[in-house]
């Protein structure tokens, strides 16, 4: 673990200005620097770097942070890695703490893991381009038009119909097999120890930096499973583990976008035709991590699943994992009976983009294979239907794209929008998911409370009077939970780069784009009247309040007495006027 002070050291050494520029071709424009963003593209500059805040924030994509961020997200480093990176650049000697006897046994442990299938996959490549037990597999990658160079890239190997081929070579290279067998690479039985992969073309699995942590085997027939892969492990967690993410990063920095596939010889088709922002799962469903991880590195994602059930499944189930992350995506559709490794092998990259071009909104896709399903002739199956559209249609983050989709599903259903809203609870969020959908960021932009988090920000009596006043009485959702972190965070300095460096410390992305937002932008707040537009806010705030009351009261009309909903729009409803009496008092 690197000590506080050092990193102190690194960010007071090394001028924001500085990193980026190595990276991006900035202009000064007014207090901020401008350029073309790095992490995704564009014509038009919305790429702005703040120096004496330390922060930057595209305004294209919401990339923002600090010189850490901006080298993480790069480099695709860790935060440790970052910072020894930036060390080196400002000349700080970094020495780590001691480690504590159990995390220097687990550090020791998961470098042995590492060697072991660092090992393995060395054997299995060897045994693909040499060995004569391996002309199956060299005969089947023929087959399937992968050259050597493709299989260099991927590093396939193959393993032999041998029992303890692998074995005796981890033997020979010193390994204690027990460790081995905590890989599931080798397994222990009556006749003693034998291969777990036999006859099975290997794909490793590498993480983002291009570590072995994992194997796959496919059959070279049709037997099943077609597929096995290592099992969790220290270093692979399957939920976690996006299959080519090493290999797609450089790409997805590019294109700012990542398309997802099942298959690994479906990467493997569109690598080959040059399409480079591609990942694949490890044989599982899409996660909630997984969708998390992509939206670190891309503001869009494509899926392109098989066409049949099983597929269609899993991509309106990667829908609702991209609507929680508010994330835009969008489904990939191929001629029927094609996936990417067979279309690809009677079509060109050309034609594979014209499909991309073609992507269908993930919403779209789900609303129309819907009604493809079940046929709205009637008021029963209408009904079916807008039960089943409800939960996901709540997801919608933003406003306009949900009234233009409610207006579209009405007009296809031959509904009116008031009927609909009548099923959904009266509302177009429930008070389940405005809980959710304010705890998660997707109400951005609203003015009034970012001015009064840039007050806070640059003005120390500010800062004063909302606690005295109670922020839970300035702000709400996301806002509320961070301006608690930037009182905290400037509890006892006035530090003006604290806040560029609380954003190392925030998990949520949507809030550390909120502050890199509102620092790069808040210097309208400079050498003004601060106590004047905080009074100013706080009345606008009171006459929201008494909106958002009447809004509840009309919702609270239409649903029933005796509901859970009306019961939490009730206690919503006391809670507003509590805040309120406060105001007025």
């Amino acid at each position: 673990m690197i000590p506080d002070d050092k990193v102190r050291e690194v960010a007071d050494r090394l001028s924001i200005l500085e990193v980026v520029s190595d990276y991006v071709q900035l202009k000064r424009s007014g207090a901020n620097y401008l350029g073309l963003c790095p992490f995704h593209a564009e014509k038009t500059p919305s790429f702005n770097v703040n120096p004496a805040r330390e922060i930057f924030h595209c305004f294209g994509c919401g990339a923002g942070g600090n010189a850490f961020s901006f080298v993480m997200k790069i480099e695709g480093l860790s935060f440790p890695e970052a910072v020894k990176m930036l060390a080196r650049k400002a000349g700080v000697e970094i020495e780590e703490r001691q480690l504590t006897p159990a995390e220097k046994q687990a550090q020791n442990e998961r470098q042995a893991f590492q060697r072991i299938n660092e090992l393995a996959a060395d054997y299995f490549r060897e045994v693909l381009r040499r060995k004569p037990e391996g002309s199956p597999g060299r005969q089947y990658l023929e087959k399937r038009s992968v050259d050597d160079e493709t299989a260099e890239v991927y590093r396939l190997g193959f393993a032999p119909e041998r029992r303890d081929g692998l074995v005796r070579y981890l033997r020979e290279h010193n390994v204690e097999l027990e460790v081995a067998l905590k890989l599931g690479i080798v397994r222990k039985g009556d006749g003693g120890w034998y291969d777990q992969f036999r006859n099975r073309l290997i794909f490793p699995i590498r993480d983002a930096k291009g570590n072995v942590i994992a194997f796959a085997g496919r059959v070279l027939d049709a037997s099943l499973p077609k597929y096995i892969n290592s099992p969790e492990s220290v270093l692979y967690h399957k939920s976690n583990v996006l299959f080519g993410m090493d290999m797609a990063l450089p790409a997805v920095r590019t294109e700012n976008s990542v398309i997802i596939v099942e298959g690994y010889f479906d990467h493997l088709a569109l690598y080959r035709a040059g399409i480079r922002n591609v990942v694949a799962t490890c044989g599982t469903a899409l996660t909630a991590t997984h969708a998390g991880l992509i939206k670190r590195h891309a503001s869009k994602a494509f899926t392109l699943f098989d066409s049949d059930a099983a597929g269609r499944k899993a991509t309106i189930r990667s829908m609702e994992l991209f609507l929680e992350q508010h994330l835009p995506a969008y489904v990939i559709s191929l001629p029927p009976g094609d996936d990417p490794d067979s279309f690809l092998m009677k079509n060109d990259a050309e034609a594979f983009g014209t499909c991309l071009q073609k992507a269908r909104p993930a919403f779209e896709f789900f609303v129309r294979s819907l009604l493809v399903q079940t046929s709205p002739d009637s008021v029963d199956n209408k009904v079916r239907i807008i039960d089943e559209l409800a939960p996901r249609f709540r997801k919608i983050a933003d406003p306009l794209e949900r009234d233009l989709y409610e207006k579209e599903i009405c007009r296809l259903l031959g509904i009116s929008v008031q009927a609909f809203r009548k099923r959904l609870g009266g509302m177009t969020l429930g008070p389940r998911d405005l809980h959710v959908a304010q705890n998660t960021g997707i109400f951005r932009g609203d003015s009034l409370q970012e001015t009064l988090l840039g007050l806070m920000g640059g003005y120390p009596e500010a800062r004063a009077e909302a606690l005295n006043f109670g922020i839970e009485n300035l702000f709400d959702g996301p806002y509320l939970e961070l301006a608690r972190l930037m009182l905290d965070a400037m509890s006892d300095t006035d530090d003006a780069q604290v806040l560029s460096r609380l954003t190392d410390k925030i998990e949520s992305p949507d809030l550390r784009t909120l502050l890199s937002r509102l620092l790069i932008s808040d210097e309208y707040l400079e050498n003004i009247n601060w106590r004047t537009v905080f009074d100013n806010c706080k009345k606008s705030r009171e006459k929201r309040s008494l909106l958002s009351i009447r809004d509840i009261a009309a919702q609270l009309a239409v649903l029933d007495p005796d509901s859970e909903e009306y019961a939490k729009l009730l206690q919503q409803a006391d809670a507003l006027r509590t805040k309120k009496f406060k105001l007025q008092t």
